[in-house]
């Protein structure tokens, strides 16, 4: 599938990152575990696969999904039905090298890739044929896959023009769905992919949509796997863990941020019914409160908190971090591309711990995020802000306006446990080395927490 080129995040094809097999020689757990993971430039695709449908891809005993994964190399997990939903998530992922041959073509695709359409293949043939008296009818078929909000697109294109290419030239039908309208064992952040059409005419479209997607890797992808093992036993719920638990814990306390967002917002952090805010609470474990109430102006406050423990995961970061896309004000740029603006308050005696001996810490943050991160003057405070408090703003795309909001809440919560140290660019923590205390000045990493499509991942150069 190579020639679909487009300018979204153009993956870099390099392999380092896929172990090999290391011949006959046995593997511990730690090394299974490893071979198994999801590379930032590995080819993953989520299919939807109707629960009723489900035995015509695993088999008696696991059969035919064993010869699948031997028949394409690629890696395919099908993970449990979530209460409630029709369909399971059928995980498909392998190195992006293309290695496959595909069909009775001269093209080339990765073992994913090939798996993806072995897969829809088996699928698609359990559709009941046309009734006897509408034999002349093309059978119709509906495709669904998830895709992450960071990646779908390179789907849609600049002005939808490449979705709408697509339609054109394949005339299938595709409709890409959020909020409520995506299953409930998609995550919050998860967009719904659908293609309806003659089976020939879906066939064409998936294959030019998986070659956008293997194109351009999301860069959260990694942390997919980590939560499938509790991923939907709370309705697609994962918090991954920035302090990897050594099993020494400390005590609980209550760490909790304050979110200012545009009043015109709430109805995208509530959602209909309170949909939207439910989950996020019980995917997050997190306190959510709107307080509407005393807004003056534009602006109104969301605080989100939770009694944690340092070691463990955070599910106040989880919370914002689901937030952060709904509660931030969304400006259009010229170039058609869009920047986020996201605004947290912070007591006064604790903004030092992100701004640093001589801005240093700020300074890295910036670069490393490539977000304008700024600490706004008073006179610049929202009516809605207490007098011991200030402002701090971050502004950039929406993956690094992520990635800047992780590293803000990182080091505020580190302050809030008087924990000397900070998050390396591995996701552990790691003991001061510079002599400035909590305001340390050595980098925050984004890949060892988040919530898959929520939290920014790798960030690449």
């Amino acid at each position: 599938m190579t020639g679909q080129k487009n300018d979204y995040g153009k993956r870099s094809h390099y392999q380092s990152d896929h172990p090999g097999n290391s011949g006959g020689k046995r593997r511990n757990p730690e090394d299974e575990r490893e071979s198994n993971a999801i590379g930032p430039e590995d080819t993953v695709y989520r299919y939807l696969c109707p629960n009723r449908k489900i035995g015509s891809i695993i088999g008696r005993g696991g059969e035919i999904v064993k010869q699948l994964r031997s028949d394409t190399q690629a890696k395919i997990r099908i993970n449990e039905t979530v209460p409630g939903s029709e369909e399971r998530v059928v995980i498909i992922y392998s190195s992006s090298e293309e290695t496959n041959s595909f069909g009775e073509s001269d093209d080339l695709v990765s073992p994913a890739q090939d798996a993806l359409f072995k897969v829809h293949d088996r699928i698609i043939a359990e559709e009941p044929p046309p009734a006897d008296d509408q034999f002349d009818e093309i059978q119709q078929v509906t495709v669904r896959m998830l895709v992450p909000s960071d990646q779908i697109g390179c789907v849609i294109g600049k002005g939808g023009q490449v979705v709408q290419n697509i339609r054109s030239e394949t005339g299938a039908q595709i409709r890409i769905s959020s909020n409520e309208h995506v299953p409930c064992c998609a995550l919050t952040s998860d967009e719904l992919l659908q293609i309806s059409g003659d089976a020939i005419v879906v066939r064409k479209a998936l294959f030019q949509l998986a070659c956008r997607l293997h194109d351009n890797p999301s860069r959260s992808q990694h942390l997919l796997l980590s939560s499938s093992s509790n991923l939907h036993k709370t309705s697609g719920s994962y918090t991954g863990p920035i302090w990897p638990n050594s099993g020494v814990t400390g005590p609980a306390q209550e760490f909790s941020v304050r979110l200012v967002c545009p009043t015109e917002n709430i109805g995208s952090v509530i959602g209909k019914g309170g949909v939207i805010i439910k989950q996020i609470r019980q995917e997050s474990g997190a306190m959510i409160k709107v307080d509407s109430s005393a807004s003056e102006g534009d602006d109104c406050l969301i605080t989100v908190s939770a009694k944690e423990v340092f070691q463990e995961p955070s599910p106040t970061i989880d919370a914002v971090l689901r937030l952060h896309p709904r509660c931030s004000e969304k400006t259009e740029k010229d170039s058609g591309d869009f920047v986020l603006t996201t605004r947290l308050l912070v007591p006064s005696s604790k903004i030092g711990c992100l701004i640093g001996k001589g801005g240093v810490i700020i300074s890295e943050m910036r670069s490393l995020t490539r977000a304008n991160i700024r600490i706004l003057s008073k006179e610049n405070l929202p009516k809605v802000a207490s007098e011991d408090e200030e402002m701090v703003q971050i502004t950039g795309d929406s993956n690094a306006a992520s990635s800047a909001l992780l590293q803000v809440t990182t080091r505020l919560r580190a302050n809030a446990f008087e924990i000397s140290g900070h998050a390396s660019s591995s996701g552990r923590y790691e003991p001061e080395s510079d002599g400035y205390g909590s305001y340390g000045g050595s980098q925050i990493g984004g890949s060892g927490y988040g919530a898959y499509g929520v939290y920014t991942g790798r960030m690449k150069p």
